[in-house]
């Protein structure tokens, strides 16, 4: 349990955040908002909503009274282990707890789901969201928060239920039940119904139809376009030999970890992506200048502050090659067995990953009326709204208004950015007349050293440091 005190008033709140757990107790406290230490969640604490993502769920509450200088918490009882006769209030002095041997239920959990609508069989108002991700997911959880009894339809490619992404790169043996963000009973409990391997072919704007590419179709009043992003292929002789891969669902990590354990293993890209995959052995190309592309414009850092990043990789037998370019790859008996750069340097690779960036996934629009970017992703104002009523987008698909950017438009490819886009969109579905707030949050961890990227750096002047880079506890600001 977490006892707060703002100003005068008391609050009582679960102390571990649900995302993963980070102690609430180091995070920071402003105003009636708690903000998580780790990857930026903010909750309410007098009513332990949750305000910021990345966090699905809220925190629990418990009943605060303060009688005669002392303050007094309740909570349910855990019947099973409290002996005859324990209290049910349990005394606690200002900022100590006391350390009596009394459980409570409520504090075994540290989420709270928030109150949700059921469906109604009689309303024949349908909700279709396409992409079975963060975006669609909070989406269809805040219309079901804020009241909405119609039909909620999430029609994803993917062979599950919404997943947690993040982890593909650090936990590479883990089932992708492991990293479900909700389980399909719940999705069931609160009647969203989920169609799985399900994709787009089309969209008819007029009709207010989406055909499917296995044949069949579905109607729909509201429109959520959520199918993300894919990354990009290589365009170099030898790129469909096997054990060419790209990381994007659970059974690719599993597939890299099995064939790369033991073998040579050669990254493309210095991406994020290339950089988290923490549990193989690699040696690793970097196709490009020393950057680390957090979105679509990349965020360099300052020479005298690369080395730190890579040099924790470095001491882990990772090899780079810098400012290199990919000739071909070359292979026997159709599988991959060598990586020929452009300076004749050749790397021996049983397996080569792929992360040189992604492409929205939006081809199923290409002859519509609906507004996209040069590159395809679909653009958007501070509603999620498309140029097409009752079509909304979310997510790694879009590109919108950035205030950090005076307003232009911008894709970032962040969970957290992605849930607020859902969770924007569902509110104006219902006519909230909600627009999109937040400040772009990314978060990783690389050999147990967290990195921690807020805002959008694109356009800085200068760069000022704090802490020390050889201890590698730093925070660098990016000002223009």
């Amino acid at each position: 349990m977490l006892l707060v005190r703002n100003k005068k008033e008391f609050s009582a709140l679960s102390s571990k955040c649900p995302h993963y757990g980070a102690p609430l107790s180091k995070g920071v406290l402003r105003g009636e908002r708690l903000r998580c230490p780790w990857h930026g969640a903010c909750f309410n604490i007098k009513t332990g909503d949750i305000e910021e993502y990345p966090s699905l769920d809220c925190l629990s509450c418990f009943k605060v009274t303060v009688e005669d200088g002392k303050v007094f918490v309740t909570a349910k009882k855990k019947v099973r282990t409290l002996p005859a006769g324990t209290r049910h209030k349990q005394h606690l002095g200002v900022g100590m707890i006391s350390t009596s041997l009394i459980c409570f239920q409520d504090l075994e959990s540290n989420l709270r789901v928030k109150d949700t609508s059921k469906r109604c069989p009689l309303s024949r108002t349908t909700v279709l969201l396409l992409g079975g991700g963060v975006a669609a997911l909070v989406c269809a959880e805040t219309l079901r928060q804020e009241g909405f009894t119609g039909r909620i339809i999430m029609a994803t490619k993917e062979k599950h239920v919404p997943y947690d992404k993040s982890k593909l790169t650090k936990e590479m043996n883990l089932k992708a039940e492991d990293i479900y963000m909700r389980t399909p009973e719940f999705l069931d409990a609160h009647g969203i119904e989920l169609w799985t391997e399900k994709e787009a072919a089309s969209v008819d704007f007029q009709k207010q139809k989406v055909q499917f590419t296995d044949g069949s179709s579905q109607k729909y009043d509201q429109l959520l376009i959520a199918t993300g992003c894919h990354s990009s292929f290589l365009s170099v002789p030898g790129a469909d030999l096997q054990n060419v891969c790209v990381l994007q669902t659970p059974e690719d990590s599993s597939k890299i970890l099995e064939l790369a354990t033991g073998k040579s293993l050669v990254i493309i890209g210095a991406s994020f992506i290339g950089t988290r995959l923490q549990r193989v052995p690699t040696a690793c190309l970097a196709s490009g200048w020393a950057r680390l592309y957090l979105q679509e414009s990349s965020l360099e850092f300052p020479t005298e502050h690369w080395n730190h990043p890579f040099q924790m990789l470095q001491n882990r037998g990772v090899k780079f090659y810098m400012k290199a370019e990919l000739r071909e790859l070359k292979g026997k008996d159709g599988k991959v067995t060598e990586a020929v750069l452009a300076s004749g340097k050749k790397l021996p690779a049983d397996v080569v990953v792929v992360g040189i960036g992604t492409f929205p996934n939006s081809a199923f629009l290409k002859g519509t009326s609906i507004a996209r970017d040069a590159r395809g992703a679909i653009l958007v104002d501070l509603h999620m709204q498309t140029n097409i009523p009752n079509v909304f987008a979310a997510g790694d698909v879009v590109s919108f208004p950035v205030a950090l950017l005076s307003g232009e438009p911008c894709s970032i490819h962040h969970q957290q950015v992605a849930e607020v886009h859902g969770h924007t969109a569902a509110l104006n579905m219902l006519k909230k007349e909600k627009e999109l707030h937040t400040v772009p949050f990314f978060w990783t961890t690389m050999f147990g050293k967290s990195i921690r990227y807020a805002g959008c750096g694109t356009g800085y002047t200068d760069t000022v440091v704090k802490g020390s880079l050889e201890q590698e506890k730093f925070l660098i600001f990016y000002i223009r």
